[in-house]
């Protein structure tokens, strides 16, 4: 496991020689230590793809020549799937099989960008008709520069994935710094650009707290835009941060999202994506659908079968064989999900099931999946992002209620709703104020579609070709075209004595 600064192609130790602790959330030891990057040295990575983009070739490359590195990428990452997923595993705590999927995700994200970036050779410029025939125009599109990237722990390499492959695609240079609390995949990515044979500079990975290193990039005068994944008060000052210079930003915040079941659902169906949209990833995903509403008609045999599903989860340490639901991430997120469980109780909240750490888990951040009814509608567990696994649910009875709940959220990342009756789905798709809604499930992510949110889950898309444009300039080229002269000034045979 690799523990130092990959800045301009090298492996480096960090200026001032700190380090960070590196936990696994399953048992609370200490198992590793990276190196505690500060100001110092986001400067040296910062001047490395300053470099690589001013003065290196990487943005004059053509879109089809940064596609063989970015597949070059995917193959590497796709090489070394089962270890990277171990590490992951072994930082963040999730289940394995949901790391081998999250790894495979991010070498597909390399393959899309690389498809993109082929066909930027195309569709790199566009004429523009002009009302006058004395000139030409074009539309050029080019990269925007330096990038800065600041990922979370939830999915540390698809993440990293989700920035670095559209960035580089563009023609853009990048310093990514991940969390530090998940900093191992996010490095070994290090090596893989280095296998890949990426030239120096082009990405750089730096390793450190949040108020050192994170502040520091977002900060940096030489950094063009600021690409940040994590929570709404750090992106806030992200966004400050990146108004001083005018720095291009793009944020991806978080979410407290509603899932509408209906009368007519399959409660069986609803019930499994239920689950899938609170329980994956131990319901430490900004889209995750948190608040159900159930129509009043099947909210009993729906609980039941919730109840009863629930209790089969599988906890433990995410590398055993059978484990649904591992721990969370540190101490502190255990903390914050427990206590805002207790908040819940103490404003009225029922809790159906779970609520606190499961029997036989003396060590490890264990929390219970987690049920909760009653749960009032301005109470923070209906309102705030808890971020574990933990859902709230409540019953409705018309459409109109329903929608109007869910709207009700100062976020607006994700919805979803479940619906026999196609007319009904798609008008209250419609009605959701969120960047993105399923029908009939909730939490499928494709790298082809747009991933955003409105109100304050964030500015901007990423994935696809919105995500593409995120790390792109639009730029006017226009000609005068004709011998004529232009005469405004100097009329054609009069001449100053």
């Amino acid at each position: 496991m690799r523990n130092q600064l990959y800045i301009d192609g090298k492996w480096v130790q960090p200026l001032k020689g700190g380090k960070l602790d590196v936990i696994n959330p399953a048992t609370e030891e200490v198992f590793h230590s990276v190196a505690a990057a500060t100001a110092d040295d986001i400067d040296n990575a910062v001047a490395s793809a300053r470099r690589a983009f001013d003065v290196g070739g990487w943005p004059r490359l053509s879109g089809a020549e940064r596609a063989r590195y970015l597949r070059a990428i995917a193959e590497e990452i796709r090489s070394r799937l089962a270890e990277l997923a171990r590490l992951e595993v072994l930082d963040n705590g999730k289940p394995l099989p949901e790391a081998e999927w999250d790894i495979g995700d991010a070498a597909g994200c390399f393959e899309f960008y690389a498809g993109l970036a082929e066909q930027l050779d195309n569709s790199f410029e566009e004429a523009i008709e002009l009302p006058d025939a004395r000139f030409s125009s074009k539309v050029v599109k080019e990269p925007v520069g330096v990038a800065g990237a600041i990922i979370p722990w939830n999915y540390p390499l698809l993440m990293a994935a989700w920035k670095v492959a559209p960035a580089l695609a563009a023609g853009c240079t990048m310093v990514l710094k991940p969390s530090e609390l998940t900093p191992l995949t996010a490095l070994e990515l290090g090596a893989i650009v280095d296998a890949a044979g990426l030239p120096p500079g082009v990405l750089n990975i730096v390793t450190g707290l949040g108020k050192d290193a994170g502040q520091a990039l977002a900060d940096h005068p030489r950094v063009d835009k600021i690409a940040f994944t994590g929570s709404v008060q750090t992106g806030s000052k992200v966004m400050a941060a990146a108004a001083r210079d005018i720095k291009r930003v793009s944020l991806e915040l978080g979410g407290k999202s509603p899932f509408l079941v209906f009368e007519d659902a399959d409660i069986k169906q609803a019930v499994e994506w239920i689950m899938f949209g609170i329980f994956w990833n131990q319901g430490q995903v900004c889209s995750a659908t948190s608040r159900v509403l159930v129509h009043k008609d099947i909210y009993e045999p729906l609980m039941a079968r919730l109840v009863a599903e629930t209790e089969k989860i599988v906890i433990g340490d995410g590398l055993k064989t059978g484990t649904l639901l591992g721990p969370l991430v540190s101490e502190r997120q255990y903390d914050q999900v427990c206590r805002a469980v207790s908040a819940a109780r103490e404003v009225g909240a029922t809790v159906s099931y779970g609520g606190g750490r499961p029997d036989g888990f003396a060590k490890g951040y264990f929390v219970q999946p987690t049920i909760l009814t009653d749960v009032p509608v301005d109470s923070a567990a209906w309102t705030e992002e808890i971020f574990g696994p933990v859902v709230c649910i409540r019953a409705f009875s018309t459409e109109e209620e329903a929608v109007g709940h869910a709207n009700d959220s100062r976020f607006g990342l994700a919805a979803a709703v479940m619906s026999k009756d196609d007319a009904r789905a798609e008008r209250v798709a419609a009605a959701l104020r969120a960047g993105i809604v399923w029908i009939n499930c909730s939490q499928p992510t494709f790298t082809e579609a747009p991933w955003g949110g409105y109100k304050q889950s964030g500015i901007g898309r990423e994935l696809g070709r919105w995500g593409l444009e995120n790390y792109l300039e639009t730029k006017q080229v226009t000609k005068y075209v004709t011998d004529q002269p232009w005469g405004w000034y100097i009329k054609e045979g009069v001449f100053a004595s």
